[in-house]
């Protein structure tokens, strides 16, 4: 493993060692950009915080080599059956179910490269770290709280004190990223404000142990139970070895809490099931739709829940941090090594702020209806009307909650839309969004995955640069063309040519430029002459330091709040009430 004392001194310092730091620092490492992570936890304890690894964040770790690593984390093996279940209880009657969820089936697909992954986020933050740990250049400090920042025209420093020691020293870099999530300091210090709606529900997640659980209850393998009962509504379901499950009651009034004994009571009475539970943590949590006003001041950047909260209904919260950190991370490492113009930075946020608010309003969608609102008077009765009313429920799930479990289109079939480095061959060509995906090459979009003829995954051939796909052997002169381009600018390019038809009917053009993170940036047959620079934001107007000439004043109270720059909202939360992302 490399050795962190021995790290260059980093351009990138990144404030938090979540999914979404990490992934940054490892986009960063795997391109020889030098980055400092800084994380104030250490990162320990029972709740998973997320537990869906969705197929985008599995395909990026195929890219950094790592996704055999997560599967040989998995709890339950990486096959284990997606099932959700809709029942009375646990150990009541079936209502309905959903099989190969959030995208979990293991036979392969042609539409990606890596199925998803029920696994607690822990574990997810463990594959991480070790891989982010092994790259040169890249060092992980926990136990380091960031204070303050000042920057300039000419880079960033960083006031970081030791949790233990109170010590401060500062740490100078180019840039800063937050991703220190949703009470982020660095968003606080920057003067964003997170909008929109707080409070769209009060939730509470307890971990514990729960021998035998699995055994007793009749309905079969499962990742997660909707418990539909006028007694005690919740989610429920297993999260790792040793017995431990997570227990969530849903619509929670404000201002309640409990005690263990409580808790114990609440699992006992919505299962149905008596045995010797053991809580091994809970905490009150909010679901919320905020999204930051600005992503960025200067230097600094926020990603992640920094930046965006959602309900967690759907499994996207994570996930679209890592695919924040993909963006940010590659567009980073071109500024730095040169072929990027600064500019290019600007169309972080261009592009990712339209697929947050997208997929905010597919997850408040999919929060509009919970186990609270799906229990019905007589709904558990051994009866004809028992059975006439669990059907009538069941069908009322299959219309409503389909687009949660199955929602593709909204994990793979996103498009990058007006976006200055994207050269649209038909701008006028809508984007349809469905939760059903359809396999589109239009620029922006995500390029379309195809198993190849000799077993290997399209992706496989894409480099870490930009890789252009040939598709027909007549435009060879363009290929040297764009290579010329590329040679001329220093940009990294990698050229793939295949003669499957299978391939050829998805991307429907000779020649196709992909970008590093596997988004389409152009097709055609012509190449235009200022292809590369347009697709590394040569000639986009140099972007606004705002706020870098004056900059960001440094708080040594550690409370992050300096002057007039406005609160956040998870600040006004209510007292207890941590703003926490989910399943």
């Amino acid at each position: 493993m490399h050795n962190q004392k021995d790290a260059a001194p980093p351009q990138v310092i990144i404030v938090g060692a979540g999914p979404t730091g990490l992934a940054l620092a490892i986009e960063l490492g795997s391109r020889s950009i030098p980055c400092l992570v800084v994380e104030k936890n250490d990162r320990t304890g029972h709740a998973p915080r997320a537990k869906n690894t969705n197929i985008r964040t599995r395909e990026h770790l195929r890219r950094w080599g790592i996704a055999g690593r997560l599967a040989e984390a998995a709890p339950f093996g990486v096959d284990y059956p997606s099932n959700i279940l809709f029942v009375t209880r646990l150990g009541g009657h079936l209502i309905t179910r959903f099989e190969h969820a959030f995208g979990g089936n293991p036979q392969r697909d042609h539409h990606y490269s890596e199925h998803a992954q029920w696994i607690p986020q822990y574990k997810l933050e463990a594959v991480l770290l070790d891989h982010a740990r092994s790259l040169p250049g890249v060092r992980v400090e926990f136990g380091r709280e960031l204070v303050g920042i000042t920057q300039d025209e000419n880079g960033v420093s960083a006031v970081i004190r030791s949790v233990d020691t109170g010590a401060e020293a500062t740490k100078k870099a180019l840039y800063l990223v937050g991703a220190d999530g949703g009470r982020s300091s660095v968003r606080h210090q920057i003067g964003a404000t997170m909008v929109g709606v707080h409070g769209l529900s009060r939730n509470n997640m307890t971990i514990f142990e729960a021998p035998g659980l699995a055994e007793a209850q009749p309905h079969g393998p499962t990742i997660q139970v909707w418990q539909c009962n006028q007694d005690m509504p919740s989610f429920i379901g297993p999260m790792d070895v040793g017995d431990r499950w997570f227990f969530v009651p849903t619509g929670i009034p404000p201002e309640t809490q409990f005690t263990e004994e409580q808790l114990l009571g609440m699992i006992r009475r919505s299962t149905g099931l008596d045995l010797p539970y053991r809580i091994l943590s809970s905490e009150i949590w909010v679901a919320s739709r905020l999204l930051a006003d600005r992503y960025s001041r200067g230097r600094i950047f926020l990603a992640g829940d920094a930046c965006h909260l959602h309900p967690p209904f759907g499994g996207f919260g994570m996930n679209m941090g890592i695919a924040d950190a993909v963006d940010l991370g590659w567009k980073l490492a071109a500024v730095l090594q040169g072929w990027g113009a600064p500019a290019l930075l600007d169309t972080y946020e261009q592009e990712r702020r339209p697929i947050h608010d997208y997929v905010m309003d597919e997850a408040e969608a999919n929060h509009a209806l919970a186990p609270n609102q799906l229990a019905r008077d007589g709904i558990e009765e051994d009866t004809p009307r028992g059975e006439q009313i669990r059907k009538e429920v069941a069908d009322l799930i299959w219309k409503t909650k389909r687009p949660e479990f199955f929602s593709l289109g909204v994990v793979l079939g996103y498009r990058y839309m007006g976006s200055p480095i994207i050269v649209d061959d038909n701008p006028s060509t809508p984007w349809v969004r469905s939760v059903d995906y359809v396999p589109s090459a239009a620029p922006g979009s995500l390029a379309p995955h195809r198993w190849l003829e000799d077993g290997n995954s399209l992706y496989d051939h894409f480099g870490p640069g930009f890789t252009l796909l040939v598709l027909d052997a007549d435009p060879r002169p363009e290929v040297l063309k764009v290579q010329a381009q590329a040679r001329h600018l220093g940009v990294p390019l990698q050229v793939f040519e295949t003669s499957d038809k299978e391939v050829a009917d998805l991307y429907q053009a000779p020649l196709v430029l992909i970008r590093p993170d596997q988004h389409v940036a152009w097709r055609g047959g012509a190449v235009p002459d200022d292809l590369m620079s347009r697709v590394c934001g040569q000639g986009m107007k140099a972007p606004h330091l705002t706020g870098a000439g004056m900059g960001v004043a440094v708080d040594r109270s550690g409370k992050g709040h300096q002057g007039s720059v406005p609160p956040m909202v998870a600040d006004r939360a209510p007292a207890g009430a941590e703003i926490r992302q989910g399943r």
